[in-house]
């Protein structure tokens, strides 16, 4: 069984060597805040089930209407206050954290780059070792300078790395660190680790994860976003319908629906998740769903098609390519579908290794017209755009 996963992302610093006359990490990057860059990079990640923002108390209210905004659900956000230390940020979202959590990582909100790659090698490695964090080896030659700004000495940089973040820790340990030197002032999660003479690994990190701290990471981390921004793409729409039969349950987007009636069909006839399954297909130009899971094969006979979904993402994480977003209409005149909604996107979305977000679901009538129109089925589009991973 997978370990449970938190991000807490300290943003309540005010980047003031910016000078831009609000905090950085709501500075605009490539056509976004540059904090929400840094929450979609985790919330899109599997691995990560809560998010915890930490803003400056002046900025709570403007946060939560970032997130608003930008369509990003608050029921696995939580905005919170920080303090005027870093670890009095972190430790604030550390109290909002319960044992159903095994491994937490904390990552600066003014550093939107990181890759899901990277997201996952660091909450894989903390799951293995118990603690560890992003780094990079040091490449320049370093020097120690006085208050003249003179050169004092040279130092050897063998064995020397340059910390970023995710910094990630299982969760009692981090906890631990705190409770033992919480009180000493640091500047990373993985300090405080040490001091409590806990081990910390090293994750290889990216020269391209950047923190935003001057003019210039701006101008930088725009070119290495606007080409992240241009991978490879693939668009693909599929279309499914289903009678209404007795003595079946209703499946839609693998939730199952209170309702009289069910689908007709050799699986669990899933329209929706059919759909879906077909515009991935599509994308690839990988003919359609009965091509790869046919009817007249007794092992897909009352299947579950998340299960089938979960063979299509496979099949497009093979070929390079992951779910980009996806936008789902389903065709009904009964049931009323808006209170399943959510519980579809949710199922659709960790299936299909995304955020809620970037999965819509949506449902509409025939105003009786048509065989949907008179309750004798329910049909699903769907259209989808896939990217090449080259680009995380």
């Amino acid at each position: 069984m997978s370990a449970s996963a938190a991000v807490i992302i300290p943003a309540a610093g005010s980047g003031s060597r910016m000078k831009l006359g609000h905090p950085k990490q709501f500075h605009m990057l490539a056509g976004l805040p540059i904090l929400i860059h840094t929450i979609r990079a985790f919330l899109n990640n599997p691995n990560i089930q809560r998010c915890i923002v930490v803003v400056p108390i002046d900025w709570l209210e403007e946060a939560r209407k970032l997130l608003s905004q930008y369509d990003i659900s608050l029921s696995n956000v939580t905005i919170t206050a920080g303090g005027r230390r870093r670890q009095d940020s972190v430790q604030a979202g550390l109290a909002l954290l319960d044992d159903s959590i095994d491994v937490v990582l904390v990552h600066d909100g003014a550093r939107p780059l990181a890759s899901q790659d990277l997201i996952t090698r660091c909450y894989l490695a903390a799951c293995q070792h118990g603690a560890a964090i992003a780094a990079v080896p040091v490449k320049d030659t370093l020097k120690k300078v006085d208050s003249d700004q003179q050169i004092t000495a040279t130092i050897d940089r063998q064995g020397l790395w340059q910390a970023q973040t995710p910094q990630a820790a299982q969760l009692q340990l981090l906890k631990k660190a705190y409770l033992e030197s919480g009180g000493e002032d640091v500047t990373d999660e993985s300090s405080l680790l040490e001091k409590a003479g806990i081990p910390v690994s090293i994750v290889a990190g990216s020269e391209t994860n950047l923190k935003i701290t001057s003019p210039e990471d701006l101008i930088l981390a725009e070119r290495i976003m606007q080409n992240n921004l241009n991978p490879q793409m693939r668009i693909g729409h599929g279309f499914d319908a289903h009678r209404f039969a007795t003595g079946k349950p209703l499946v839609l987007g693998g939730v199952t629906i209170p309702h009289t009636l069910g689908l007709a069909g050799h699986s669990d006839a899933d329209v929706v998740t059919h759909a879906l399954c077909d515009a991935i297909l599509g994308a690839l130009g990988a003919q359609d769903i009965g091509h790869h899971f046919p009817d007249s094969d007794a092992r897909f006979a009352g299947i579950y098609s998340i299960l089938l979904l979960e063979q299509v993402i496979e099949h497009a994480g093979k070929n390079s390519f992951c779910l980009g977003n996806a936008d789902i209409t389903i065709v009904c005149q009964t049931p009323r579908l808006a209170p399943h909604i959510q519980a579809m996107r949710e199922t659709l979305a960790k299936t299909c290794r995304v955020g809620t977000h970037l999965l819509n679901v949506k449902a509409t009538t025939t105003e009786k017209m048509g065989y949907t129109g008179r309750e004798e089925g329910i049909s699903c589009h769907a259209v989808v755009l896939l990217e090449s991973r080259q680009h995380n």
